[in-house]
């Protein structure tokens, strides 16, 4: 962590800013995924990438997060109605 004035930073993101940010699609709460160093919309299962140290939380820039159910061995991932 860095210390910047009175607000600590985690991995370059500001600590208060990762209390107001949401998901820009679901606009629910985001959680910080450190072993991805991205923004994860748990609503909606999209995952939006920091890059030094900026969300970027545009929808066309959010990977779909595959789960267990829907992934396959050649990473490819069912979407609904298809």
């Amino acid at each position: 962590m860095v210390k910047f004035g009175r607000i600590l930073l985690k991995d370059g993101i500001n600590k208060k800013l990762l209390e107001i940010l949401v998901c820009p699609l679901s606009k629910q709460p985001l959680r910080l995924c450190e072993k991805t160093n991205s923004l994860i919309s748990d609503a909606i299962g999209v995952s939006y990438p920091i890059v030094d140290g900026i969300p970027r939380l545009v929808p066309t820039e959010g990977k779909i997060i595959e789960t267990d159910d829907a992934s396959h061995s050649d990473g490819s991932v069912d979407l609904p109605g298809k």
